[in-house]
């Protein structure tokens, strides 16, 4: 896990909560399931990208088993700000993993917002935006526990129904001493839908911690737009950032050098063939044809990749 990892003065980093009050809007890379790995946020911190999240964990897997920290946790010394996401449903794991990260990031969030069956299945995710007692005993543990009173512990939410459900939540969220709050403007049933930013306007109006809006932003003025709208003090991107990694720096679609970037970055982190391609798949999206397309995404190793990108790109 921490191999790769150096010692940074603390002064140097830039602390999420000093972001958050800089009077800029905070730019996020979300948690992403496989995609939000060391190499891509590599990739993105080049391209005016603030704080990234590392990929959801399975906090008691964490605590649990080395093999899971080792491949769920990468890091080093150019990878900061850094939170880390736990999914966790019981207070003092949560804290066990956080105390296994503190050294080498900058907070946690707790995942509640996750809509994904076997995440609600097992306790996790979006099924604790109906346990603010649950939220609240965690959220303590960690800032009883963890030494450092910078250390984040922030959560990830998606809205109810009846929105003075979610408002109060949040508001029993901050008084527990939440760091930040990030709301995934949709209801759990929700999929495709359109995003409710007045909802994220509402509770961004009901309280006095950082809110960051998170939910169908694909380009930089998407981003401002929605930070118009809600008032939101952070924007946080997934799928728009797999698709341009450089959407922060204000390109409409990924430029070729970061395309190169990131085949620099990727080689030189061992990222594995599958997960190389796939991102390559994603930023190609808008500047290739349905012919070209046809080609690429069936490439089957990192070498028929590279000759490809140097014969039609020069890349």
């Amino acid at each position: 896990m921490v191999g790769d990892i150096v010692e940074t003065k603390q002064c140097q980093l830039k602390d999420p909560m000093d972001l958050f009050h800089s009077g800029q809007v905070v730019k996020i890379c979300a948690p992403m399931v496989r995609y939000s790995k060391l190499a891509f946020r590599t990739l993105v911190r080049k391209y005016s990208c603030d704080l990234c999240y590392t990929p959801m964990i399975v906090a008691a897997d964490f605590v649990r088993s080395e093999k899971a920290r080792d491949s769920e946790f990468t890091t080093n010394k150019g990878d900061r700000p850094l939170i880390v996401q736990f999914a966790a449903k019981e207070a003092q794991i949560l804290c066990d993993a956080a105390r296994i990260v503190c050294p080498f990031a900058d907070g946690i969030d707790v995942n509640c917002g996750c809509p994904q069956r076997w995440a609600m299945a097992e306790g996790y995710g979006a099924c604790l935006i109906n346990k603010p007692e649950l939220i609240r005993d965690m959220v303590r543990h960690v800032r009883n526990q963890i030494d450092n009173p910078r250390f984040s512990v922030s959560i990830k939410i998606r809205i109810h129904e009846d929105l003075k459900r979610t408002v109060d939540l949040c508001q029993k969220a901050e008084a527990t001493g939440v760091s930040w709050i990030t709301v995934h403007g949709r209801s759990v049933e929700e999929r495709h839908q359109p995003v409710h930013y007045d909802a994220i306007k509402i509770i961004k109006q009901s309280m006095s911690i950082p809110i960051v809006a998170n939910g169908d932003i694909k380009t930089l003025k998407d981003a401002e737009n929605v930070h118009h709208l809600t008032g939101a003090d952070g924007i946080m991107v997934a799928r728009g950032l797999l698709a341009n990694p450089a959407m922060f720096a204000g390109y409409e679609e990924t430029p070729l050098k970061c395309i190169q970037d990131w085949v620099d970055i990727a080689l030189e982190h061992g990222t594995p063939f599958t997960c190389f391609h796939h991102h390559l798949m994603y930023m190609m999206e808008r500047i290739t044809s349905k012919q070209e397309k046809k080609v690429f995404n069936v490439l089957s190793s990192t070498s028929a990749v590279l000759d490809y990108l140097n014969n039609h790109y020069g890349v």
